[in-house]
């Protein structure tokens, strides 16, 4: 389906956002991972359309949603807190929502504090330490730092290669669908992993997610991997610890950590019956 896009802006506190909207349907608000911005995900959108309202945009830092000074420190909280203006921007019902990586880790603040607004969340691979053990998560966060400290020293090839190696992916996609989208790394895409490696790293090392009440909230949780992701991998870890936080099964999508891009066919269908129960 090729539903007309809109697009607007949300003024947030210290930010604008950028935001776009395509389909009819249920609300399904998608956060996207890593340096994604409102676009990342045009072809998982293209299948999803249909069914579902689909709203994706630019988190603060990120493409078209200005900071309105310099770059600062931004945590997750914040994150989720620009997510709950949108949708209350958007919608006065309670939506779906898609996050994955880093957006799995706001959509958990965002249940937290507002569980009125997301009736299920589907948690993609969350880059959240503070699910796991002490010690492994302490050995996570430190990853974290080193790969800051590589980016740094070394530049962006060499930080990129240390992130495929801790999420587990394989960059070379040997059996992703074809047809996909071009993802070309653009002058605005080097930015935008300046701005994650830079302050949303910080922001998940410095993370304050309150455990016991991601266990309790009210929304619908329902913790996904890749079905590439191997087992030993920190996203994969942190997806089966929530299944057992939530006492829910683990569910396997299509890809790896990054099957929302690689699998877009397969992974909408995985992702409606997800929605669906």
């Amino acid at each position: 389906m090729n539903a007309a896009k809109t697009t607007g802006t949300l003024r947030v506190p210290g930010a604008t956002l950028y935001y776009e909207v395509r389909g009819a349907g249920p609300t399904l608000l998608i956060s996207q991972s890593g340096e994604g911005d409102a676009g990342r995900s045009a072809d998982l959108v293209d299948r999803l359309a249909d069914d579902y309202r689909v709203v994706t945009y630019d988190r603060r830092g990120l493409s078209r949603s200005i900071l309105d000074g310099p770059a600062q420190g931004v945590t997750l909280a914040q994150h989720a807190d620009d997510a709950h203006r949108l949708l209350a921007e958007l919608t006065d019902r309670p939506a779906f929502m898609l996050g994955c990586s880093i957006g799995a880790s706001i959509g958990f603040h965002l249940a937290v504090r507002h569980p009125e607004r997301i009736r299920t969340l589907v948690a993609h691979e969350p880059v959240s330490p503070r699910l796991l053990p002490p010690e492994e998560r302490a050995h996570h966060e430190r990853e974290l730092e080193e790969i800051q400290h590589v980016y740094r020293r070394d530049g962006l090839g060499p930080a990129l290669a240390m992130i495929a190696g801790v999420l587990g992916i394989d960059p070379a996609n040997p059996d992703a669908e074809p047809g996909l989208t071009p993802q070309p790394m653009t002058p605005q895409r080097v930015s935008n992993f300046d701005f994650f490696i830079e302050h949303d790293f910080t922001a998940v090392v410095h993370d304050t997610l309150d455990i016991s009440a991601l266990k309790d909230t009210p929304t619908r949780i329902v913790p996904v991997a890749g079905g590439a992701t191997p087992p030993a991998v920190f996203d994969r870890r942190c997806a089966a610890v929530l299944a057992d936080l939530r006492g829910t099964p683990l569910r396997e999508f299509p890809g790896g950590h990054n099957g929302n891009t690689t699998h877009p066919r397969a992974y909408a269908a995985a992702l409606r019956a997800a929605l669906n129960g």
